[in-house]
């Protein structure tokens, strides 16, 4: 049996779950997007199947919106706090899942990152 990984927004009333096995790899995502979403220079995202997210208490808002290609995208948050939770393009095959937002973010560091290019020169290594 696959070991389940929560976690869930910041007042807690947004909660979900993940199986371990379904978890790929993660990053640190420095697009312009996100860092205005997240209010913050980078965001930190583990990456499940698109259906791979079960919301245990509570469920997200949805912000959709038109990505700068085109393509239709949206992100998913508590509606009471604010805390950004997920995020999907359509026709990906995966949804990402912010890590700072696992009950144990330590397990999941980032491996890699993306959008170099618009990472903010002050920002670091």
């Amino acid at each position: 049996m696959a070991k389940t990984v929560e976690g869930g927004c910041v007042c807690g009333d947004v909660r979900y779950s993940l199986d371990n096995d379904e978890i790929a790899g993660g990053g640190m995502c420095y697009c312009a997007n996100c860092r205005v979403a997240h209010a913050a220079p980078g965001s930190a995202w583990i990456s499940v199947p698109a259906n791979g997210v079960t919301f245990t208490s509570g469920e997200p808002a949805i912000y959709a919106y038109t990505r700068e290609d085109g393509r239709a995208a949206q992100r998913g948050f508590c509606g009471n706090c604010g805390s950004q939770l997920t995020y999907y393009a359509l026709g990906d095959p995966r949804t990402d899942i912010t890590t700072c937002t696992l009950d144990d973010p330590e397990a999941f560091p980032p491996r890699g990152s993306t959008w170099e290019e618009e990472k903010l020169s002050w920002t670091g290594a």
